[in-house]
């Protein structure tokens, strides 16, 4: 993973010239691209009520998507070619640690969505049954491999304890194939669509075990300085939004199946039960805020696994004070 941000703050360098979005002149709306690091897709819900409800419009910004997963949203961001993009805690302090200067801004999930699947019958009750079995895992980077180490940190198991076997996003397939003993996925994705497929699977959720930072927005510290009202702008249209969906969580179905091409014709059970446990991660006493401690869980999780050498001024990595 170290490698794969040397690489991108080289980008970054090579790129920190190119033009960027900026506020323009009364009355004109400001144009925000939005990587989201996936495909359009119910859990977005947040956006797309913001979106089609005017919640963005009406505080002056005219928001696009970038579904692109090959667009690296932390690095745009950190070069102040972008003003915003949806990131993973792990990824903002891994940017600080290359110098990167990303905040994150707006905490979307509360708990750590990743976690490990399996059939019953492997037994696999606690992180400590992890030990011996063969486990299929998307690559050894990202969420899913941070999470991952977090089961096997509660364990008390290392990776040479387990056999991983990269897979890619083809978790579903190679559990109901007998190809693997248990697979690392998002909770509130492959476990339903096992479910529904017939294939009941237990999990193991990291949330359980250890309180990390999921996905959220991000700004830089350009954006911060020059344009503040920009970001409690940004932070309070994306929260309405997900007060929203929240509390209709129907209409925004209703609303998501606008925007991700397909939703209308697929099983409306398992959609709304994705959306319906995405919605149990972004619940928080304050929506929104972050808290303290799981980034404290973060930076030390990461200096274990060598991940960083150092440890990183937190008060920069994140901050509340630009939410409603």
């Amino acid at each position: 993973m170290k490698k794969i941000f040397l690489v991108l703050l080289a980008v970054v360098l090579i790129t920190g010239c190119a033009p960027q979005a900026a506020p323009t002149a009364a009355g004109e709306l400001v144009k925000i691209r939005l990587p989201v690091g996936y495909i359009p897709n119910i859990q977005f819900a947040p956006l797309y009520v913001a979106m089609e409800k005017g919640y963005y419009r009406d505080a002056g910004l005219d928001v696009t998507l970038d579904y692109s997963v090959e667009t690296d949203g932390v690095a745009l961001v950190g070069a102040d070619n972008l003003q915003f993009s949806v990131a993973s805690g792990e990824q903002v302090v891994l940017a600080r640690a290359q110098g990167l200067p990303v905040t994150y801004v707006l905490c979307w999930y509360q708990q750590y969505p990743v976690g490990v699947a399996s059939s019953p019958k492997e037994g696999i009750k606690t992180p400590a049954d992890l030990k011996g079995k063969k486990i299929g895992i998307p690559g050894l980077y990202g969420a899913s491999y941070i999470g991952f180490q977090a089961l096997l940190d509660a364990g008390g198991l290392t990776e040479s304890d387990v056999t991983l076997d990269s897979i890619g996003y083809n978790q579903v397939e190679a559990l109901k194939a007998g190809q693997e003993q248990a697979a690392v996925i998002y909770v509130t994705n492959e476990p339903v669509q096992l479910d529904a497929s017939g294939f009941p699977v237990d999990v193991l959720r990291v949330a359980d075990y250890l309180q990390l930072v999921g996905n959220g927005l991000i700004t830089n510290e350009t954006t911060l300085k020059d344009h503040p009202d920009l970001v409690r702008k940004m932070t309070a249209a994306t929260l309405k939004g997900m007060q929203d969906a929240l509390d209709n969580p129907d209409e925004a179905y209703q609303i998501s199946t606008k925007y991700v091409e397909g939703l209308d014709k697929s099983d409306p059970v398992v959609q709304k039960k994705i959306l319906a446990l995405s919605m149990e991660l972004w619940k928080a006493p304050k929506l929104g805020y972050s808290d303290e401690k799981a980034w404290e869980n973060m930076q030390q999780l990461l200096l274990k696994m060598g991940q960083i050498k150092q440890p990183q001024d937190l008060s920069k990595v994140y901050s509340n004070e630009y939410l409603p």
